[in-house]
């Protein structure tokens, strides 16, 4: 039996597949959408990709996006927020407002934006408070409650 077992990540988590030590970013990225790839691979590439934390990687991520997998769409949503990149907004606003996108996705995309904290996207999860599916609508009110948080001024207006 092996010794190894999963280790807590640079941002408190700990990850369904370590990150894989050899490759790089371009590597990591084409790999995301590949899905001669198996799983746990494009898993460790994503997480390869979200600890390199540059402005490169998180586009990267954003990139692999375009695959078939509404498993690996949903988790590239979770690690950008993770990063808390806002160069990752503008894929995740077109993420959330795909009412084609798998509720998984858009409901963590929703989420990550308010992870973000970024008071520019308040508008966009203010809309998506009324979509008809319960996991993106309460998703954004749990985003915006943070975006309050994160602004006190915000915060003081809540009304609950």
């Amino acid at each position: 039996m092996s010794d190894r077992i999963p280790q807590v990540s640079q941002y408190g988590s700990v990850d369904p597949a370590p990150p894989s030590q050899i490759g790089n970013i371009e590597m990591w990225k084409t790999s995301l959408i590949d899905d001669n790839i198996p799983m746990f691979q494009r898993m460790r590439n994503l997480f390869s990709l979200r600890n390199d934390g540059s402005d490169e990687s998180c586009l990267a991520l954003c990139y692999g996006f375009k695959s078939n997998s509404a498993l690996l769409r949903h988790e590239l949503a979770y690690v950008l927020g993770q990063m808390q990149n806002p160069v990752a907004l503008p894929h995740l606003v077109e993420r959330l407002s795909d009412n084609d996108e798998h509720v998984m996705v858009r409901h963590e995309a929703a989420e990550a934006m308010g992870a973000i904290g970024d008071l520019s996207i308040r508008k966009v999860l203010e809309e998506f408070c009324n979509d008809k599916n319960p996991e993106v609508s309460e998703s954004c009110e749990v985003a915006l409650d943070l975006l309050a948080w994160c602004n006190s001024e915000e915060w003081d207006k809540v009304k609950w």
